[in-house]
């Protein structure tokens, strides 16, 4: 859960209180270097693959992911960021998140693009990064790479690249950060 979902989360202003570290930082690590492997061998190599963060949880792990894939293939892929928060079909249920920067590379037309985000849960900010990404042009392909597939979706979307598939319970929170990934509760 990024920084900015965490104080907006019910109970809003609410402390997040980790209870377990589910990954320590070389987890977080090893599991993006296994992802990174598995996007290079999907697709055959980089060719036209670019790596798109989700406004804020994933950016750093695309960034990683990119970092990771130049080392193994000496290529460093484009990476982008977006900011789904105008597209998604919940906004009336939740509160509206201030929008962040969106910074696509410019053509991406024909081009297989990996979405990347933190933690995959109900699936309706992938429906909304979908969206989002088609305003800014028609890729070839999009694949989902997540550092935590936690379960509970709402709708039909399942990742292509998973760094920790972990079962919770719906009132849980998942922190995904760089020296780890958390598991714990939003308490006032």
């Amino acid at each position: 859960m990024a920084e900015r979902e965490r104080r907006i989360s019910p109970p809003y202003g609410g402390v997040f209180v980790p209870r377990t570290r589910v990954l320590e930082r070389d987890d977080v690590a090893r599991a993006v270097w296994r992802m990174a492997h598995e996007i290079v061998e999907r697709n055959h190599g980089l060719d036209q693959v670019v790596l798109v963060g989700l406004q804020t949880g994933g950016c750093w792990i695309a960034d990683r992911l990119a970092d990771a894939l130049d080392t193994i293939e000496q290529v460093r892929p484009e990476v982008g960021v977006l900011d789904v928060a105008s597209h998604r079909d919940d906004i009336g249920l939740r509160p509206v998140l201030p929008e962040e920067a969106t910074d696509i590379p410019d053509d991406i037309d024909g081009s297989c693009v990996v979405l990347v985000d933190d933690v995959l849960f109900t699936g309706r900010t992938i429906r909304a990064a979908l969206g989002a990404l088609h305003d800014h042009g028609r890729p070839r392909s999009v694949q989902l790479a997540v550092m935590v597939d936690r379960g509970h979706r709402e709708l039909p979307i399942r990742p292509d690249f998973v760094g920790k598939n972990l079962p919770t319970r719906r009132d849980e929170v998942v922190d995904v950060h760089p020296e780890g990934v958390d598991l714990g509760e939003m308490v006032r």
